[in-house]
């Protein structure tokens, strides 16, 4: 496989480079699963024939996973489409919800987990949510409901810059990096050789000489097709410690589903960026894949940073063998920062890792308390019927709700299902906006200019079922005034959607119809 990157040469100047690769890793652990798939499939077609009454065992298995599906915690969304591939699909369909429906961890997988949440961030929050109760009791609740669904904290005096740009974002990256003299932890759903991840890496080796300590998380999928697959192997040479995350080993289960999306960067434990830029170079438009990317990120500083901290060792140490780390040594007690605001910063992911829906159910409650107005930015709209029903209700009860999505998609099934709700949310009267100028990436949440949630979640299945998460939750903060106005002057470039783009002929219902049904499931 060819591939054209950007690299920074001896001078210090931007030059193309064309390297080659086969990315055989992945290739030979896709086609393990497909093997391991048909096989079980072939073996249980060919048990119907040769051993008698057989298929009385798979009319009873048949009836087994029916039940199981019925009865478990999941959305009914996500239920439909695997009854009807167990319903409808002879044979095959229980199979492959046997092997894919849901993450099995071993007993030592689940021993190594419990060892990592021992080394939870002990802070009393009972003073600060005496004081949240009284400016609003409503706030101060769902602070209460964020630390636990998501095992955090709130924080005050965290100083907090907003970047509504991803080349803004990238310099004080930069920056930032350079001054780093202890620790410097990245994860990222994407690395991609270039201008930007060249950069940050040149900097990393350079800290490495130093003696500073730099872990790397990329994700192994998210990272299929633009690194070669023993990259880790690579920055393990330059003395940077790096772990693909959940390792794409061919095994018939749901590890193409649990994908660590999250992006965080933390610098000796004092600041901490996060939001929805990866490292590479559409996400500072020094290419164009689909016109103008519109990304946005944020920067912490102080105590919060912890959370950050604790959210890349706690997915660094499941991804790694030996004797867990201690993580107390990473941990700052910072508190010269002075500001009014509360921060919760805060990850997510799938069972059984996390009980709950933590980024769904936050987003949900800004939307069913709000009083003014909800605006939300992301690159896809794919939404169950109990987020849907949030987001109208909210429109109906006089709420002004707007949502920025994509004029140009990167995905095109993936945008014809974002279009697929335009019609039932325009209707209940919510507001959608397509980004002109080109993909808007960013995944932002504001509310009656008092709580806003930025992070790496969008609005789909994708990220708020099934991948691991992060953001921050912020109240009364000052940051909120610099979102607002990024937010305002994106729909200024946007294009209002009045009416259903999409022409309701009978094929397109049919389409339409087939995408809600299978979007669960992508």
């Amino acid at each position: 496989m060819k591939k054209v990157i950007h690299v920074i040469d001896e001078n210090n100047c931007v030059v193309e480079k064309e390297v080659n690769y086969i990315p055989v890793r992945f290739i030979l652990a896709i086609l393990l699963i497909l093997i391991e798939t048909s096989l079980v499939i072939l073996l249980t077609i060919l048990c119907t024939i040769w051993i008698p009454y057989f298929y009385i065992a798979l009319y009873l298995t048949e009836i087994f996973c029916v039940l199981s599906i019925i009865n478990s915690r999941d959305n009914p969304d996500y239920k439909i489409p695997w009854l009807i591939l167990v319903l409808v699909v002879p044979v095959g369909g229980f199979m492959i919800y046997f092997m894919f429906y849901n993450r099995k961890l071993s007993k030592k997988y689940v021993k190594r987990v419990n060892q990592i949440r021992e080394m939870k961030i002990n802070k009393d929050d009972e003073s600060i949510f005496q004081e949240l109760n009284q400016l609003d009791k409503a706030v101060c609740l769902n602070a209460k409901l964020l630390c636990n669904l998501a095992s955090t904290h709130v924080y005050q005096n965290i100083g907090a810059t907003y970047y509504a740009l991803g080349e803004e974002m990238y310099h004080a990256m930069l920056e930032d990096l350079k001054k780093a003299q202890k620790f410097i932890f990245l994860e990222y759903f994407i690395l991609e050789e270039g201008k930007f991840w060249n950069s940050v890496l040149e900097i990393l080796k350079e800290k490495v000489s130093l003696g500073v300590e730099v872990r790397v998380i990329y994700d192994d999928i998210g990272c299929m097709m633009v690194l070669p697959g023993d990259y880790y192997q690579t920055l393990s040479q330059m003395g940077i410690k790096c772990v693909p995350f959940s390792k794409l080993k061919g095994q018939a289960n749901n590890e193409f589903n649990n994908r660590s999306h999250r992006k965080i960067m933390v610098i000796d434990g004092k600041i901490g960026f996060c939001g929805g830029i990866n490292l590479a170079d559409e996400y500072i438009n020094e290419i164009e894949k689909y016109g103008h990317w519109k990304d946005g990120g944020i920067r912490i500083e102080g105590e919060a940073v912890n959370e950050l901290t604790h959210l890349f060792l706690f997915d660094y140490e499941m991804n790694v063998k030996g004797e867990v780390c201690d993580f107390v040594p990473y941990y700052q007690r910072i508190t010269s920062y002075k500001n009014d605001g509360y921060v919760i910063p805060f990850g997510d992911g799938p069972e059984p890792i996390y009980q709950h829906r933590t980024s769904k159910t936050m987003i949900m409650t800004m939307l069913n308390q709000a009083k003014h107005f909800v605006y939300m930015t992301s690159p896809y709209l794919i939404i169950d019927n109990e987020l849907a029903e949030s987001i109208k209700n909210a429109a109906l009860r006089g709420i002004d709700v707007r949502i920025i999505v994509p004029h140009i998609p990167d995905k095109k099934l993936i945008f014809l299902m974002t279009r697929s709700y335009y019609k039932e949310l325009i209707d209940a009267g919510v507001k959608i906006y397509e980004y002109e100028p080109g993909f808007i990436h960013a995944k932002t949440y504001l509310c009656d200019d008092e709580i806003a949630i930025v992070g790496s979640m969008n609005l789909d299945y994708r990220s708020l079922v099934h991948h691991f998460e992060n953001g921050i939750y912020f109240y009364h903060h000052l940051v909120l005034k610099f979102i607002k106005k990024d937010i305002l002057s994106t729909i200024e470039k946007s294009i209002f959607i009045n009416e259903h783009p999409i022409k309701n002929s009978l094929p397109n219902r049919f389409i339409r119809a087939l995408v809600y049904t299978v979007s669960p499931l992508l």
